[in-house]
C-alpha cells in the first residue's frame, strides 16, 4: 500500500494563524475591563444624604446595609420592586442590585438607627460590615495601569509595523518621510531603448544629447559647457512621455528613480518636502543618474498670489523644497531631472526657468509617416491579413496618440477573434476605428421608418456639403447605424493643416450645419438630431471671433485670458453683445449658403439619402459615383503622393550605394587575384 499522498485529494485552505487576533481580543478585554470596573458591579450606584437614607429605610426600601467602618459610609441595597421610586428609572437601566452611598457619623448611630427600623418592621434585611479599604484602592490602580499599559503596547506594534518590523534604522512611524521613488540600478533593466520608440523624431534627438551627456560628459565640460539640469516633456496624454524617459534610462545605463508627482501628496504637514529631500539625497548617492517625475503638475501648479482663495499651503511648500533641490544653493552635479506633464500652462513659472528645466521637448501627436512608424511597432505580435496595407491605416487615424494606436490595433485582434478569423484584416481594423470613436454599435435600437429617413437625410446632407466645399475634410463613409449617443455619423479624413485659414474653418461650419439645412428643406420640420452639430459650430464661431481676430467688427483682436484665478472677463459688456451678434451673423450666413448648396444638388442628396436608407452604410466611393469626382485633391493624398516619392527617392538612392560598394567589392577581388600569381612567381624565383 503507497503512502504517497494522493495529488487529485483536494487541499482544505485552512486560515493561518494570525497573532494580530490576539492582540485585538487582549485590547478589547481591557477595554471593557476599564470601563466596567474590572465587572465586579456593573449596577448603577448613587449618593445621598442621612435624612434621605432613614427615610428610605423606614418606607421598607432597603433590602441590606453594608457599613464601611475605614470610610465611615454605607452601602443601601434597593429592593427590585422599589428601584423605580429610588432612582426614577426601570431594572434594564439600573442593574440587577443598584446601591445608594450614604456618609454617617458615626457606626453607633447607624446600628441604633437599624434595630429601631427592625423593631417597627421596617427593615428585615442584612446589616455587614466592610474593612476592605486598601483592596478596593489597589484594584483600581491595576486596572488604570493594566489599561494604560495595554496602550503603550499597541502603540509600540503599531510602530513596528509601520517600520517594516524593527524601530532601528530611522524607521517606524517616522519613514512616513522617506521617498517612495522607485529605482532601477541601471536603467537598461528596463528593456527599453529608442528604437522602441516609433515616431517623435525631434524629441528623440533631444533626448539623445542628454544620453551623450550622461555617457561622455567629458566632452562638453572641456569646451566650458554645463550638464542640463532637466527637461520637461511636454504633450498630450497617450503621446509616449514616459516612454522617451525609460529610453534614455536605457540607452544611458545609468540609474534610474521614478516616481509620480502624487507620491509627495501626504495627509501630513511636511512629508512632501522631506520627500523631495530624501529623493535627492538618494539620487546624490548614486549620481550620475536620471530622476523621472511623471505628472509634476500635482506639486508645480503655479503658486497662487491670493492666499485667501483657499491655496494649498502643503503643496507649496512640497514645490518650495522641489526648487530648492533643482537649483539652490546646493550642488546636484550628475542629476539630470526629468519630468512629464500635459498642462504645461498651469505650472509655475519659476519651475519652468532655465537653470531648473533647461528644456522643454514637445511630445506631439504623431503626423502621418509617424502612425505608420506607431502601427508597425504594435502590429508586430499580431496574425495579419497579407493585404494589410499599414498606409491606409495610418491615413485613417488620424489625430490619434500611440496609446490610440495600440488600442486600434488590440481592438482589431479582438474583433478579428470574436469572427473565429484565422487572420486579422483590414476591415477589423476598420470595425476597430469606429468602435473606438463612435462607440459601441447598438444592434438592437429600433427605429420608425420616418425617423430613419430623417436620420439618412440628415448624413446625406453632412455628405453632400463637404463634397462641395473645397476645404472641407474628404469624406471616407456614412452610416445610419446607431453608435453610443449617435444616430448616425459621417466619418471624415481630416487633414492635417498647420495652419487653419478663416476660409477653410467657414467651410468646416458649413457642413456641420448641412444636416440641420437638409431636415430643414426635405423632411419639412427639424430635430434635436443636430445638438452636437450646433455645439460644435458655436465654440468654432466664439473661438474665430473671441480668439483669432476673424470678426469684421472686432478684427485682429485676441481676447484669450490664461489667468487661473481672474473671475473677471477681459472685454466689456458692449464688446461681449458685439460678439453675440457676430457670431449669430456668421452661423447664418453659412447656414443660408449650406442650404443654397444643398438646393442646387438636390437630386443626388436624395439618391445619397436613398441609398443610405436602403445599405445604412456607404462609403466615398459610392459619393464619388453619384456627385462624380471631387473638383478639389485633399492635402492628405497630396502629402501622400509627395510621402511616396520621398520614399522611392530614398530607396533608389540605397539601390545605388549598394551597387557602388558591390562594384568596389568586385574590383578589389579582382586586383586580389591579379596580384596572387605574381607574388608566387617571385617567390619562386627567389627560391
Amino acid at each position: 500500500m503507497s503512502n504517497k499522498p494522493n495529488k487529485n485529494k483536494p487541499q482544505m485552505n485552512m486560515p493561518k494563524f494570525n497573532m494580530n487576533w490576539i492582540y485585538m481580543l487582549a485590547i478589547v478585554a481591557l477595554a471593557v475591563l476599564y470601563l466596567t470596573g474590572g465587572g465586579e458591579n456593573t449596577s448603577v450606584q448613587t449618593t445621598t444624604s442621612y435624612s434621605n437614607f432613614k427615610t428610605w429605610v423606614m418606607k421598607g426600601y432597603a433590602s441590606k446595609i453594608v457599613v464601611n467602618k475605614n470610610t465611615n459610609t454605607l452601602q443601601m441595597y434597593v429592593k427590585p420592586e422599589h428601584i423605580r421610586d429610588v432612582f426614577h428609572q426601570g431594572v434594564k437601566s439600573t442593574g440587577k442590585e443598584p446601591t445608594v452611598s450614604v456618609e454617617f457619623g458615626s457606626v453607633d448611630q447607624v446600628e441604633q438607627f437599624v434595630n429601631q427600623a427592625r423593631e417597627l418592621k421596617k427593615f428585615s434585611g442584612e446589616l455587614s460590615y466592610n474593612n476592605q479599604r486598601e483592596s478596593e484602592f489597589f484594584n483600581s490602580l491595576i486596572m488604570n495601569v493594566l489599561f494604560f499599559a495595554g496602550i503603550i503596547f499597541v502603540w509600540i506594534f503599531i510602530m513596528r509595523r509601520m517600520g517594516g518590523g524593527g524601530m532601528g534604522g530611522g524607521g517606524g512611524i517616522f519613514s512616513v518621510g522617506k521617498s517612495k521613488a522607485q529605482m532601477y540600478e541601471k536603467g537598461g533593466s528596463l528593456g527599453i531603448t529608442f528604437k522602441d520608440v516609433a515616431g517623435q523624431a525631434g524629441a528623440k534627438q533631444e533626448m539623445q544629447e542628454i544620453v551623450d551627456f550622461l555617457k561622455n560628459p567629458q566632452k562638453y565640460t572641456d569646451l566650458g559647457g554645463k550638464i542640463p539640469k532637466g527637461a520637461l516633456l511636454v504633450g498630450p496624454p497617450g503621446t509616449g512621455k514616459t516612454l522617451l524617459a525609460k529610453a534614455v534610462a536605457g540607452e544611458a545605463g545609468v540609474p534610474f528613480f521614478s516616481m509620480s508627482g502624487s507620491d509627495f501628496v501626504e495627509m501630513f504637514v511636511g512629508v512632501g518636502a522631506s520627500r523631495v529631500r530624501d529623493l535627492f539625497n538618494q539620487a546624490k548617492s548614486k549620481a550620475p543618474c536620471i530622476i523621472f517625475i511623471d505628472e509634476i503638475d500635482a506639486v508645480g501648479r503655479a503658486r497662487s498670489k491670493n492666499p485667501a482663495m483657499g491655496g494649498n499651503d502643503e503643496r507649496e511648500n512640497t514645490l518650495n523644497a522641489l526648487l530648492t533641490e533643482m537649483d539652490g544653493f546646493g550642488t546636484n552635479s550628475g542629476i539630470i531631472t526629468l519630468a512629464a506633464t500635459n498642462r504645461a500652462d498651469m505650472l509655475d513659472s519659476a519651475l519652468m526657468r532655465a537653470g531648473r528645466f533647461d528644456r522643454q521637448i514637445h511630445v506631439d501627436l504623431p503626423d502621418l509617416s509617424e502612425r505608420k512608424e506607431v502601427f508597425q511597432v504594435h502590429l508586430k505580435p499580431l496574425k495579419l491579413d497579407e493585404n494589410l496595407d499599414v498606409d491606409f491605416l495610418a491615413r485613417q487615424t488620424p489625430g490619434f496618440s500611440g496609446a490610440d494606436i495600440a488600442n486600434v490595433c488590440n481592438e482589431a485582434a479582438l474583433i478579428a477573434a470574436r469572427h473565429n478569423s484565422p487572420k486579422v484584416g483590414k476591415q477589423d481594423f476598420l470595425d476597430a476605428v469606429d468602435r473606438i470613436i463612435g462607440g459601441l454599435e447598438k444592434k438592437t435600437k429600433v427605429m420608425t421608418e420616418a425617423e430613419k429617413r430623417s436620420i439618412a437625410i440628415h448624413e446625406a446632407g453632412h455628405a453632400t456639403i463637404s463634397w462641395f466645399t473645397e476645404f472641407a475634410n474628404p469624406l471616407v463613409k456614412v452610416s445610419i447605424v446607431p453608435r453610443g449617443q449617435a444616430l448616425g455619423a459621417a466619418w471624415y479624413l481630416p487633414e492635417e493643416r498647420v495652419l487653419q485659414t478663416k476660409e477653410a474653418m467657414l467651410d468646416e461650419m458649413c457642413s456641420l450645419l448641412g444636416g440641420r439645412a437638409a431636415e430643414e428643406l426635405f423632411v419639412g420640420h427639424i430635430s434635436t438630431g443636430a445638438m452636437n452639430d450646433l455645439e460644435r459650430t458655436t465654440k468654432q464661431a466664439y473661438g474665430m471671433i473671441a480668439y483669432a481676430g476673424m470678426s469684421e467688427k472686432l478684427p485682429n483682436i485676441c481676447y484669450y485670458n490664461n489667468n487661473e484665478y481672474s473671475f473677471q472677463r477681459p472685454y466689456s459688456e458692449t464688446t461681449a453683445k458685439v460678439m453675440d451678434d457676430e457670431v449669430l451673423k456668421m452661423i447664418n450666413e453659412q447656414y443660408e449658403r449650406a442650404k443654397q448648396i444643398l438646393i442646387a444638388h438636390k437630386e443626388g442628396h436624395a439618391r445619397l439619402a436613398q441609398l443610405l436608407m436602403d445599405r445604412e452604410v456607404i462609403f466615398a466611393d459610392d459619393v464619388e459615383e453619384i456627385f462624380g469626382k471631387r473638383p478639389w485633391t485633399s492635402r492628405a493624398e497630396e502629402l501622400l503622393e509627395a510621402q511616396q516619392r520621398a520614399e522611392a527617392e530614398r530607396m533608389a538612392e540605397e539601390r545605388a550605394k549598394e551597387l557602388e560598394a558591390e562594384k568596389k567589392e568586385v574590383e578589389v577581388s579582382e586586383n586580389s587575384e591579379n596580384s596572387g600569381p605574381s607574388e608566387n612567381s617571385e617567390n619562386s624565383e627567389s627560391k
